[in-house]
């Protein structure tokens, strides 16, 4: 398509951008819309979803991201959905003008026509499709793509940084090998929710919540080893490209990441019968929650301590919180992160909607990475602070910590 152009001409343009667009897009033979017809989901969230939970449609999961300059995010926005809708896709999608961020169903009778239809934008060429490790076709029920200030939200706003100056990308077998110096600092660039679950050996696993406030965090903390060799990696490898490129920026000079994530990896132990580093489950932000990569159980239920693995989202809608359950406590607290939210979901609907707006629950007292911890018996309030979450460790976070509530 002529009306995304390809960064490096655009630059002379950036003061009068949006003008620059709108030129373009009229010599091109765009009109503007006079409306905007089947471009968002007209089926609400919970018959999408029982539909999903009751077919038995195959279906592919995947994920991919693109850094491509995008001039008018929204029009693309908007062909992008006509498109996946027509194909039957389901996901969640960010795009911003730095680019895409995708993670996908694609029905698998339907897999060819997708591929084709990709190919209508050029920058999509020689596009890396992560494909999940283990998947049911549950993993999305509906169709969400979303215009973003940016695809990962990052927090840098320095013009001198430069997003392309990435790392090195590794590939399993050459990962492997690195991961074994000890010379080299392996470093996961996810959330401390995610590498509670699921890490690589030896692997760094700073303890917060976002990614945002981790980037500043492992480069002070690592600053005095500019020189040693800094392995990082993510799940499908788009946080890695900024995370290497910040720390080059940041001084380091032996920077890698981990090509394709962890969902790549998987996928190359598997086909080349490598040897398998990773160590539990890898943490994936659909339905699933997780596909495990190794047999490994390393966390813990964050309710009574108990080998478990398993991330839920709490049963009652004004919580929702993420965590950790068993399934004794899955039974026992029926799908709630508490028994204050067991009982009322216990109310009838009328009632928790009239008094669910004022009541305080974990979830929305705390940011979902937050509750990470074992309960303690009798402890029913909920707790007014929240534990440090500016730290680097080396273990698993969370297995300690103080809970929120019962």
């Amino acid at each position: 398509m002529q009306r995304y152009i390809g960064f490096a001409n655009q630059q002379m343009f950036f003061k009068n951008f949006d003008n620059f667009v709108r030129l373009i897009r009229i010599a091109n033979g765009h009109r503007p819309r006079t409306m905007k017809k089947h471009l968002v989901n007209r089926v609400n969230r919970r018959e999408l979803k029982m539909r999903m939970l009751h077919s038995d449609e195959k279906r592919i999961t995947l994920s991919f991201y693109k850094y491509v300059l995008l001039p008018d995010p929204q029009v693309f926005r908007d062909d992008l959905f006509a498109a996946y809708s027509a194909l039957e896709v389901l996901g969640r999608i960010y795009v911003a003008r730095e680019g895409v961020n995708a993670q996908l169903s694609v029905p698998e009778n339907r897999w060819a026509d997708f591929q084709a239809a990709m190919q209508q934008w050029p920058f999509f060429e020689h596009l890396r499709l992560n494909i999940a490790v283990e998947a049911d076709g549950k993993s999305f029920f509906a169709l969400i793509i979303k215009v973003r200030d940016k695809i990962v939200a990052d927090g840098i706003d320095d013009p001198a940084f430069n997003p392309a100056n990435t790392g090195t990308h590794l590939r399993a077998e050459a990962w492997n090998t690195m991961s074994k110096d000890p010379d080299a600092i392996v470093v996961d660039m996810r959330n401390h929710y995610e590498s509670e679950v699921g890490h690589f050996e030896h692997a760094v696993t700073p303890n917060v919540a976002t990614f945002r406030e981790e980037l500043p965090l492992v480069a002070e903390q690592l600053a005095d080893q500019k020189d040693k060799k800094i392995l990082m990696y993510c799940t499908g490898g788009i946080r890695c490209e900024k995370a290497s490129a910040y720390l080059k920026y940041r001084g380091f000079h032996n920077v890698y990441q981990l090509e394709g994530g962890i969902i790549e990896y998987a996928r190359q132990v598997q086909a080349e019968g490598l040897e398998n580093r990773f160590i539990g489950k890898n943490f994936v932000f659909d339905e699933r929650l997780g596909e495990r990569v190794s047999p490994h159980v390393i966390a813990h239920c964050h309710q009574c301590g108990v080998p478990s693995d398993d991330h839920t989202n709490c049963l009652n809608d004004y919580c929702h919180i993420l965590f950790i359950q068993c399934p004794d406590c899955k039974t026992q607290y029926a799908n709630c992160c508490s028994t204050e939210c067991r009982d009322f979901m216990a109310l009838p609907e009328a009632e928790r909607r009239a008094m669910g707006p004022s009541r305080t629950f974990n979830g929305s007292a705390f940011a979902k990475g937050v509750y990470r911890a074992w309960r303690r018996p009798g402890l029913e309030q909920v707790q007014t602070h929240s534990p440090n979450t500016s730290a680097i460790t080396t273990t698993n976070p969370g297995s300690t910590s103080p809970p929120l509530s019962a």
